[in-house]
């Protein structure tokens, strides 16, 4: 595996966590004692990353006060942006920092129990522009599903509430070559979830369905689940 400098969405504003969570960003929310986002740079540690660049926003000078410039011998850089960009926005704003080809962008409010590197390495096996992780979840109603046919090639994203029950969700884990981000305009505010990725459908994206368990902190309820997801009490 090549170098990969990962991006990490820190930016979001976390309106429906602010009742649990008004005194900082929401990948600062403590899990047993640490910030959700420490877990996420534990996988990517995990899988051999060296570098790591955090695209921040709202009270995002909080973030650099508590990671620095370096996670367990991984670098860390910043993409601080001045006003909102949304996620594809941010993605490209961030990209004058990131050096290879084929860039790994992960949510940070959530988490797949996924081996990273085996992610790359079928990504680049199958040569695929741009790919994501799909969890398998009990009702996908809160999240929007996700169609694929026997290849993993993405038929069409559901929104919300559409769907009921079992099924596959976007685990918001994701691989694009380099061109990809970097056709987005600058300077604007784009979404990454409801203007890229539907234009990639028709081009050609895949998803790799993971079997590990997947939690997100987007909501108060779903926030109060994490600590026993990761081992410990109810936060």
């Amino acid at each position: 595996m090549g170098p990969f400098t990962p991006l990490i969405l820190a930016g979001g504003l976390g309106t429906r966590l602010r009742p649990a969570l008004a005194d900082r960003p929401k990948v600062l929310a403590l899990v047993n004692g640490r910030p959700f986002l420490s877990y996420l740079l534990d996988q990517q540690v995990d899988a051999g990353m060296r570098e790591v660049v955090l695209c921040i926003g709202h009270l995002g000078e909080l973030v650099v006060q508590a990671f620095g410039d370096a996670y367990r011998g991984m670098v860390v850089r910043y993409s601080k942006e001045s006003k909102p960009l949304g996620t594809g926005g941010a993605l490209r704003h961030a990209l004058a920092l990131v050096r290879s080809e084929t860039i790994l962008v992960m949510n940070g409010d959530s988490y797949c129990d996924i081996d990273l590197k085996s992610f790359i390495d079928w990504h680049i096996e199958k040569r695929f522009g741009a790919s994501f992780v799909l969890a398998k979840v009990d009702d996908v109603g809160r999240y929007g599903s996700v169609g694929i046919d026997g290849d993993g090639r993405v038929l069409s994203f559901e929104e919300k509430s559409t769907n009921r029950g079992l099924g596959w969700i976007n685990a918001g884990i994701y691989l694009f070559e380099r061109a990809t981000l970097s056709s987005m305009p600058e300077g604007g505010s784009i979404s990454l979830e409801r203007e890229v990725l539907p234009r990639l459908v028709k081009k050609g994206f895949y998803g790799c369905c993971c079997h590990g368990e997947f939690i997100d902190i987007g909501t108060p309820e779903s926030y109060r689940l994490a600590g026993e997801f990761f081992g410990g009490a109810r936060v």
